[in-house]
């Protein structure tokens, strides 16, 4: 059973959004299946991807269905990260048991210390007291890049520069400046080796797909899909931050080989572009090393660094994949494209990785 895209839809990227949480994911979805040509009515599921520590509710999923389509629709949710929700949402509609769903994701950074948040996912007991948290996860997986891949501030200060400036021409995300090369060196250190300005800058957003069937499609032969998803690949890896599991990207690795595997795809070289999660510049640096991307392939759209709605960024570099293979993504279209993959991490230091191949529809 194929799976294809209708259509997707975004809330304008800020830094801290007036909206409440429900109002992101209804004009997410509505945009989303405004694009698709679909009516709400049409949807026989809803895939929710979103956290209730990050939306600083319990259960907020009682409060979220309605607004993001699924009110009298079966839904469900997941809770590692957005890209995982697409990953449920295309093997709902693969099963056979389903045919045209929406699957949606938000996140007000704005809202929730996540620093508190990551440092309460830490082993209560060892770990927790001695103040871990994300960024000093992040600290410790960028001090084994550094050494593994011998890169100094100057190459990192160049990356940070090109990532901005790719990012500076996206019109759904923020146009940051673009650092000069001095302001990234001279820029404090959150955590050793880790500066201030090798963060990608946290945004509050939301992002909604809509995924169907060839079934549904041969009953709507009117609506043209924007691409297919050709292959999607996960993995965890160990919660232990030691040597072997900082510098061995097993997780990542296990996920891509998957992804490009059910694509039919050899290696890097067989795509177009490859829109990474990379919360950090090291993580550019690691993926890119590990998994034989070239710098013309990374994220056109200027990935983490355009908008970096924390939970949802994967579903984000999803849209711009779609955006891509779709020939609809403006200024930073790349000529021609027509086979990319997304990327979505999370947990400790990249812990879980997530890959989806997109495939554009057939001219």
């Amino acid at each position: 059973m194929n799976v294809h895209v209708l259509g997707v839809g975004q809330v304008e990227p800020t830094f801290q959004s007036g909206l409440r949480l429900e109002e992101m994911a209804y004009r997410a979805c509505s945009a989303a299946l405004k694009d698709a040509c679909v009516s709400r009515g049409e949807l026989d599921h809803v895939t929710l991807a979103a956290c209730d520590e990050l939306d600083g509710r319990p259960i907020s999923s009682m409060l979220m269905t309605a607004p993001s389509g699924g009110y009298l629709t079966d839904e469900i949710k997941v809770t590692d990260n957005s890209a995982m929700g697409l990953v449920l949402g295309h093997a709902r509609i693969a099963s056979g048991d389903f045919d045209i769903g929406l699957v949606v994701s938000w996140c007000k950074s704005s809202k929730t210390d996540i620093d508190a948040v990551m440092r309460m996912r830490a082993d209560p007991f060892y770990v927790r007291p001695m103040g871990m948290d994300g960024r000093v996860a992040d600290a410790l997986f960028a001090q084994s890049v550094a050494k593994r891949h011998g890169i100094d501030d100057e190459g990192l200060a160049r990356r940070v520069g090109v990532a901005y400036r790719r990012a500076s021409t996206n019109p759904r995300g923020m146009r940051h400046a673009v650092p000069t090369a001095a302001q990234v060196t001279s820029s404090g250190f959150e955590a050793t080796p880790l500066r201030g300005s090798h963060l990608a800058p946290a945004t509050d957003g939301a992002v909604a797909m809509v995924l169907a069937s060839d079934r549904y499609l041969r009953t709507r032969p009117e609506i043209r899909p924007l691409c297919r998803v050709a292959g999607v690949g996960w993995n965890s890896d160990s919660y232990r931050l030691d040597s072997e599991r900082l510098g061995a990207m097993r997780s990542a690795r296990r996920a891509w080989d998957q992804a490009l595997a059910a694509a039919g795809v050899a290696s890097a070289r067989d795509l177009d572009l490859v829109e990474l999660d990379t919360p950090t510049i090291f993580h550019e640096v690691a993926y890119q090393e590990a998994l034989g991307i070239a710098d013309s392939q990374v994220s056109p759209s200027g990935g983490s660094f355009a908008q970096n709605p924390v939970f949802c960024t994967g579903i984000v570099n999803a849209m711009e994949a779609v955006l891509q293979v779709s020939g609809r993504a403006g200024p930073n279209q790349r000529v021609g494209a027509r086979r990319a993959a997304a990327h979505g991490c999370h947990g400790y230091a990249q812990q879980g990785n997530v890959f989806v191949v997109f495939e554009g529809a057939s001219k």
